[in-house]
């Protein structure tokens, strides 16, 4: 990150870029894990392109960043997300937002909900849009070739941990073996009791990324083999 951050300020005196670094940490550390996030998507939209190909099936980085628009700015539309009787609302002003010029569209992400938006209510959107930012984020990142996970770090990792013990229970309702979510320090959520359980160890941004269905997501599995492979198998998501 210092080096990024040097580099696109253009600075390459070493003093300078180690108080560059200094500051962003600094600034990190005020900076909730949402706003971290979406800052951080916005630059690698910036860097891809709108046409960059993303996890999200048949979605573009130009529609991904269309989804993030509707979701925080128009409250008439963003029900359709999770509703189907409502879906084709939703997609019809998805993709109005999609035909704006990509600087434009990835600033309407940059500049965060609007104020009478209901994640604009102050602790709102940390505490809604840290898991949906890290996502997308990632389903940006991983559709890329030769990607790597990113580095564990604490701050992320507490959050997504806080927020995968509310959603782990619907996101894995569907299964019919147990499951077990464990942290490499140990620290462990049981998102589903029945028999024959299957420990899922790994970060918990990974855990996370597995609970919403993504794939690429770096964890193990231990257990019976036939019962791993159903939990292999799952339609996973919320």
């Amino acid at each position: 990150m210092p080096l990024l951050l040097c580099f696109r300020s253009n600075v390459t005196d070493t003093a300078t870029c180690d108080a560059v670094a200094m500051t962003a940490l600094s600034y990190r550390r005020y900076m909730g894990v949402a706003s971290e996030e979406r800052r951080l998507i916005c630059e690698v939209f910036e860097d891809l392109g709108p046409d960059a190909p993303t996890l999200c099936e048949g979605w573009s980085a130009r529609d991904l960043a269309a989804h993030l628009v509707v979701r925080e700015r128009r409250l008439d539309a963003a029900p359709g997300i999770l509703i189907p009787a409502l879906a084709a609302h939703t997609q019809r002003v998805q993709d109005e937002f999609a035909t704006k010029p990509w600087p434009k569209l990835v600033d309407l992400i940059r500049s965060g909900p609007p104020t009478l938006s209901v994640f604009g209510i102050p602790g709102v959107d940390e505490l809604a849009n840290a898991t949906e930012y890290f996502v997308h984020h990632e389903d940006l990142r991983r559709a890329q070739p030769g990607w790597t996970a990113r580095e564990p770090e604490p701050r992320r990792e507490a959050a997504l941990w806080g927020a995968l013990s509310r959603t782990a229970r619907m996101s894995f309702r569907n299964s019919p073996v147990g499951i077990v979510l464990r942290r490499p320090n140990g620290e462990h959520i049981v998102a589903k009791k029945a028999p024959t359980p299957v420990t899922l160890t790994g970060e918990p941004s990974e855990l996370l990324l597995l609970a919403f269905g993504r794939d690429q997501a770096t964890v193990d599995y231990a257990g019976d083999a036939t019962a791993v492979n159903r939990v292999r198998g799952l339609d996973l998501g919320l």
